[in-house]
């Protein structure tokens, strides 16, 4: 392995999996914009909206949603990625062209029995390849061309404070407030997050790329890290909701998986990651079925971007267009959602165009879900998908 990914990859792990940070969301949205409305979707009162739990889980690093959600019937696929695909005989079908990765099998259970929702094509129109803009424009939920201070969750709890609700918020995984930030906190940290380089840009001691013996696996990042890993953020933040909150209390909380920036070496990093998520989804699940949660529960996963269409010649992916992502709770109305990729129609940059804006995600969310004013959450008329139970 080489020295340059070897250090990205471990400083990756150190920065996703430090000691789990709560951050207390705000009341209010800081004054940038407009003041959250509140007004309610139509019929909703607090008690229709008491107990709700929102897990968003960050892909962090720009998810490979081909090698996600697999287009398994298509030739294409296999024509531009023949080192990293995933073979027709390993991936886990969920129709006659879409299948899983195989290192999602936790997430089978759930496909099964109808409560998971894959949407595809999601993304943001004239994105940004830069990570930390493109996490930025999914974290404030805005256009590329808006830029906001406040992330659309702080935005969210400030709608939730003027019902009256008590709510628990917490971020674990990552030391930046990201969808949680507020206008205030944010100024005050601007110089901080100045000082943080984009890994693409980032310079090394050794530029000589000197080649680092052994696989990379959890167990090595972990010892060279001194880190907690993912399933410690996710017994940390069922500790949060079953331990430290009143019971039934309604919550937002951020988990952040680090790791998927795969410019190289995708097929065993990617896999291992896939498998965290997974097997922290099934968990998630499992716990809040047993405590009476799940059917006001949703778990939906976001990331700045997708990858390349084409494989690069280090068997990994460049940054990219549009992506898949999940949607899993009791309420949903599991399903394919979406575009199925269409890999002979590609946009300028070669990458997979747009078919559903990613604010129409959180207006799920908002909306259907939460009986919130999506409007005055999102700033912009954006409607929800039709994936969730009524």
């Amino acid at each position: 392995m080489k020295r340059r990914e070897f250090l990205a990859v471990a400083a990756a792990a150190s920065a996703s999996f430090s000691i789990p940070r709560v951050f207390a969301a705000p009341h209010t949205s800081g004054g940038i914009s407009s003041q959250p409305s509140s007004r309610l979707d139509a019929g909703a009162t607090v008690g229709d909206t008491a107990g709700k739990l929102l897990i968003l889980i960050e892909l962090k690093g720009g998810n490979d949603g081909l090698n996600t959600v697999v287009p398994f019937a298509d030739s294409t696929y296999y024509a531009l990625r023949r080192h990293i695909a995933i073979p027709r005989e390993r991936v886990l079908p969920l129709d006659a062209h879409t299948a899983l990765h195989p290192a999602l099998h936790p997430l089978m259970s759930s496909w099964r029995d109808g409560q998971l929702a894959v949407v595809q094509g999601v993304g943001c129109s004239h994105a940004h390849a830069s990570h930390f803009r493109s996490a930025e424009i999914w974290e404030t939920g805005s256009c590329a061309n808006v830029y906001r201070r406040d992330g659309w969750l702080s935005r969210m709890v400030g709608q939730w404070a003027t019902m009256g609700q008590s709510v628990v918020t917490a971020s674990f995984g990552s030391a930046e407030a990201g969808p949680f930030a507020s206008a205030a906190t944010r100024s005050a940290s601007d110089n901080a997050w100045k000082r943080v380089d984009d890994p693409d840009a980032a310079s090394y001691a050794d530029e000589a790329d000197a080649d680092i013996s052994g696989p990379v696996t959890n167990a090595r990042l972990d010892s060279l890290a001194g880190a907690p890993t993912f399933r410690d953020s996710i017994e940390a933040a069922l500790r949060t909701i079953f331990d430290d909150a009143r019971p039934h209390a309604t919550g937002a909380i951020r988990l952040t998986l680090d790791g998927f920036d795969t410019h190289s070496n995708q097929p065993m990093r990617h896999a291992t990651l896939l498998n965290q998520l997974a097997d922290g989804c099934a968990t998630l699940r499992a716990e809040l079925m047993r405590r009476g949660r799940w059917r006001d529960a949703l778990i939906v996963t976001y990331s700045e971007f997708g990858r390349s269409v084409q494989e690069n010649t280090d068997r990994g992916t460049e940054h990219g267009g549009a992506s898949a992502h999940f949607l899993m709770g009791g309420a949903v109305q599991g399903g394919l959602y979406g575009r199925a990729p269409d890999l002979t129609r590609l946009d300028d940059n070669g990458n997979l165009p747009v078919a559903v804006d990613f604010r129409q995600l959180y207006a799920t969310v908002l909306g259907p879900f939460l009986k919130l004013d999506v409007k005055a959450v999102l700033h912009d008329d954006i409607q929800p998908l039709p994936l969730l139970r009524a």
